[in-house]
């Protein structure tokens, strides 16, 4: 087992892994107390060899570990990767590239919606991990030999499910499929969401334009709080304290004072002073420029049994074709399907409109029919 604490041997680590076509990776993180995560452990595979990289290690330079992760020669493998590639796009800059993601690609090769790690490594190699350091501190040093080597076998088990899984993507010429969702995971905009769009994330039954105007205000205040702090959301202030705020705001420290959660001492300081220069902003945008919510209206008529007959389709040509549920098609687009033939949803678009999507607008336009025979449910030709 190596473990790398020096540049040098970063260095050299990297160099010979640049000479492979792809290798598995995966992170141990801290989040609990900070808004971007502690990069505690990067583990890393060939074929040949595995290493584990402290990044904690003093006066270690990580800039040839960010050189690997762009070099689009060498293929990174992860798992569930979507949080280490946050991990990596907020220390570098940059997503990782080329990626493949081994728990979308166990969901086109008919494993389930979001199969575990472990499920995955137990039905393709038929190993089992311990999982008793699942839970560990990884910013603590120095670490057990337990605990090294769980983190090993997230990289070391993974060569094997990803060459398993890469080779049923090509028997069944499946590999466009994945290649179409790792274009989601390499996006920017999936790890960086705008302070002026962070009111999206909070829970609000008030569709007023000057609610939401300062909702907007004071959420953004709070993201850009928690940035410079590096403290989590809810360190800042809870949601339900901006809801209050949004539903009365506050025009001085004592009024400010008197939101649950919010103290004297907070309202009359100088995040006191910052918040409610936030809430004014929130107060004098013009409610022509306020943000909306979307109203949700009720289905038309007739929608809904629809819907359901086009939710036992899509079990019935998912089963047969051994492909997520959840990869091809959710519960909105099949509600925007049934109510519209030319609806903007990707289950009516590439692999997805070729497994599911033309045979639902065959469904609802009557030119197909569902029946039972034996116990199993068929598809009958109309036309």
């Amino acid at each position: 087992m190596q473990i790398i604490t020096t540049t040098e041997d970063l260095e050299e680590l990297v160099s010979r892994f640049e000479k492979y076509p792809y290798f598995t990776i995966d992170t141990e993180f801290l989040r609990e107390s900070t808004f971007w995560p502690i990069l505690c452990l990067v583990q890393m595979a060939t074929d040949d060899e595995s290493a584990i990289l402290d990044p904690m290690a003093k006066d270690i330079d990580l800039q040839p570990l960010f050189r690997l992760l762009q070099n689009e020669k060498v293929l990174k493998v992860f798992h569930a990767g979507r949080q280490d590639l946050e991990i990596f796009h907020h220390m570098f800059g940059e997503v990782p590239k080329p990626i493949f993601d081994t728990q979308v690609a166990a969901m086109v090769c008919g494993f389930g919606e979001s199969v575990g790690y472990d499920t995955l490594v137990s039905k393709i190699t038929g190993k089992s991990i311990d999982k008793s350091s699942r839970f560990t501190d990884w910013s603590r040093r120095p670490l057990s030999e337990r605990q090294l080597t769980y983190a090993e076998a997230d990289v070391t088990h993974l060569r094997d499910v990803y060459k398993f899984l890469a080779g049923k993507l090509k028997e069944r010429d499946r590999e466009e499929w994945v290649i179409s969702e790792m274009e989601i995971l390499r996006s920017p905009e999936t790890y960086y969401i705008p302070p002026e769009n962070a009111w999206l994330r909070i829970k609000a039954r008030n569709h007023h334009p000057k609610f939401l105007g300062v909702l907007q205000a004071v959420a953004a205040w709070r993201e850009r709080q928690a940035h410079s702090q590096n403290i989590p959301r809810n360190r800042i202030l809870r949601d339900e304290a901006l809801l209050e705020i949004s539903s009365n705001p506050p025009k001085d420290a004592g009024s400010l004072s008197h939101v649950r959660g919010i103290g004297t001492k907070f309202a009359e300081g100088k995040m006191g002073r910052s918040l409610l220069e936030a809430v004014q902003e929130g107060v004098n945008l013009p409610p022509d420029q306020a943000p909306r919510l979307k109203k949700k209206t009720p289905p038309q008529k007739g929608i809904g049994p629809l819907m359901e007959l086009l939710r036992v389709l899509l079990k019935l040509r998912c089963e047969e074709n051994e492909v997520a549920q959840k990869l091809v098609c959710n519960m909105a687009d099949l509600e925007k399907i049934a109510a519209e033939d030319s609806a903007d949803v990707l289950a009516l678009k590439g692999w997805r409109r070729r497994v599911f999507g033309e045979d639902a607008l065959k469904l609802k336009n009557g030119e197909i029919a569902l029946s039972s025979e034996g116990g199993k449910i068929k598809i009958i030709n109309l036309e």
